[in-house]
């Protein structure tokens, strides 16, 4: 029969995998490269007939892509779409270096060992970008059918990015007693 844990407990866990990226130099460069890369994915599947335009006609354009698509999801979501892409863009590097860190720990381990965090980072990756994506795929209108702009959509995938993090916990550490433990 499963074992059922507090809320204390996952709190705990989620606590212990969010910050276990800052223990290192290494862990805290490869969540900020991670973060940005995501944030630049999200901002840039934004708008992305303009995206294709401005950086079809080169590199140069890049920044100010960045910056006017920026300025678009704020103008348009306002701060609290603003924040969503960033909290996502956060998290996703937080499971990115949890991930590698427990293929690093577990170097004689199966792949399930990532059963905590992959499936939300999967989920939510679809959710955060899924409006953007409906825009590559030709199929923009899609976006006026969901309620918020894919804003709830978005709020979905990062509660579910959270809940499979704070499963995980620490990559070092077993996140819950077994059952024989206690």
């Amino acid at each position: 029969m499963p074992t059922r844990y507090s809320i204390g407990e996952y709190l705990q866990n989620l606590s212990a995998a969010v910050s276990y990226p800052f223990e290192t130099w290494r862990g805290t460069i490869g969540l900020l490269l991670v973060t940005l890369t995501t944030y630049v994915l999200l901002i840039l599947s934004a708008m992305p007939t303009f995206t294709l335009q401005m950086l079809g006609d080169g590199l140069h354009w890049f920044t100010y892509v960045l910056v006017a698509l920026t300025e678009t999801v704020y103008r348009s979501d306002g701060w609290t779409g603003l924040a969503i892409v960033v909290l996502y863009a956060s998290l996703s590097g937080v499971a990115v270096v949890n991930a590698v860190a427990t293929l690093r720990v577990g170097a004689g381990s199966s792949l399930t060992d990532l059963s905590g965090v992959v499936p939300g980072l999967v989920a939510s990756g679809c959710a955060s970008c899924g409006a953007g994506l409906l825009g590559f795929l030709g199929l923009a209108g899609g976006v006026a059918v969901l309620p918020y702009d894919g804003s709830l959509l978005r709020v979905g995938g990062l509660a579910l990015l959270l809940f499979f993090l704070g499963r995980t916990g620490h990559p070092e550490q077993c996140a819950f007693p077994t059952e024989g433990s206690e």
